[in-house]
């Protein structure tokens, strides 16, 4: 009988540099789109049967002993890995519960103020990076230690692992806080600021974007204080129009999808059309009069980080903390030294888009109802925020 593993314990193997071949048997588009790290094709359909294939297989696969399937949900997987344990006894032959829908669900912990010099006692200040490795989003535990407070910043759905961390960081939630609507995954803000009966922050400006639920928005500037630790929001429209980045005790800047670490957020996702230059010409100002116009030493902290279609992390690796420096993006990011014309003009080709980013959107404003098992399948695919 074929067993199963989990998407943390593939995680696992791969970080631990174990001998398997990973077989992805989605069809090819699928694959080529976005897969697991290492995994290799060998389409394969629910109900086929290996009868004919099995040569084909092993060219595929070549000197392997131990294989691990998987695919979209796992159904595929399942059945390939039971046709191939029937067929031969060359191969120790396992599948990954869950398929690609488990491995979105994969976080790594990093303890930034462990990994990082924010120019503080990092005792007192905490900041642990959450990343979801299959999509890249990044969503943040910020606290004081010297309190015990902290908030949660651009949680995911998958509210557990914020409560986790919380609760490894020996932390209590006081707040949650959205940066932005969200257009690439289903955000878990609500959620978890319900289910803690704690306040949800919005940029004020949320407003003009027909929120449909009640939040406590956050002006211009305006000191959120957590414990001993402060967190001034930062009007930052550009990617979205009432986004926010969080300034925290003048050593971190969480830029959510203004700033990553090698490139800028997007600018068509909310604006129209007609729109997109203007959109294009907000992110500009935000650059160049809010974000670079802080003092270099500070710490940028993403909202995202891209995932390429290999399924690697294109900066840094899973459990590094993917982090610049106000002084490194300037430097470092060709975006940056563009002027404005050439910015909005850049910014007018920004790519493949988010998959279903538009429901997306709709279940982030609270205009669309989205039942848990459906917003995984909603999620599926690369995450394309950067431009």
């Amino acid at each position: 009988m074929v067993t199963t593993l989990s998407a943390d314990r593939l995680a696992e193997l791969q970080d631990e540099g174990a001998e398997f071949t990973l077989v992805d048997t989605r069809p090819e588009d699928s694959y080529e789109a976005w897969h697991a790290p290492g995994a290799i094709n060998f389409p394969f359909g629910l109900d086929e049967a290996l009868d004919g294939r099995l040569s084909e297989f092993e060219e595929t696969v070549g000197d392997a002993e131990r294989v691990i399937t998987i695919c979209a949900k796992g159904l595929s997987s399942g059945n390939f890995a039971t046709e191939l344990e029937s067929a031969t006894d060359e191969y120790d032959v396992q599948t990954v519960d869950g398929g690609m829908k488990g491995w979105s669900g994969v976080y790594d912990h990093v303890d930034l103020g462990a990994e990082l010099e924010f120019g503080l006692d990092e005792r007192e200040l905490t900041i642990v990076q959450l990343q979801r490795r299959a999509k890249g989003c990044l969503g943040y535990l910020v606290g004081c230690a010297e309190t015990g407070e902290a908030v949660v910043v651009d949680p995911t759905a998958d509210v557990d692992e914020f409560e986790v961390a919380a609760e490894e960081a020996d932390l209590s939630i006081v707040g949650v806080i959205d940066t932005h609507v969200h257009a690439d995954h289903v955000s878990g803000g609500r959620d978890l600021a319900d289910s803690l009966d704690v306040p949800y922050y919005l940029g004020a400006q949320a407003d003009e974007r027909d929120v449909a639920f009640d939040f406590t928005g956050l002006e211009r500037n305006e000191v959120l204080p957590v414990g001993e630790r402060e967190l001034k929001a930062l009007a930052a429209p550009g990617h979205t129009s009432e986004m926010i980045n969080l300034l925290v005790d003048d050593a971190a800047l969480l830029t959510a999808d203004t700033l990553h670490v090698d490139s800028t957020g997007r600018t068509e996702l909310e604006f129209n059309q007609d729109e997109g230059e203007e959109g294009a010409r907000m992110l500009y100002e935000t650059l160049h009069r809010t974000i670079l116009a802080e003092p270099e030493s500070i710490v940028v902290l993403p909202g995202h980080v891209t995932v390429t279609p290999e399924g690697e992390f294109e900066h840094g690796a899973p459990g590094d903390p993917i982090a610049t420096t106000v002084r490194d993006a300037r430097t470092g990011i060709d975006l940056l030294a563009m002027d404005e014309e050439a910015f909005v003009e850049r910014m007018a080709d920004a790519g493949e888009e988010p998959s279903n980013y538009e429901e997306i959107i709709d279940r982030n404003r609270g205009e669309l109802d989205l039942a848990p098992e459906d917003r995984v399948e909603l999620e599926l695919g690369p995450n394309n925020c950067s431009a």
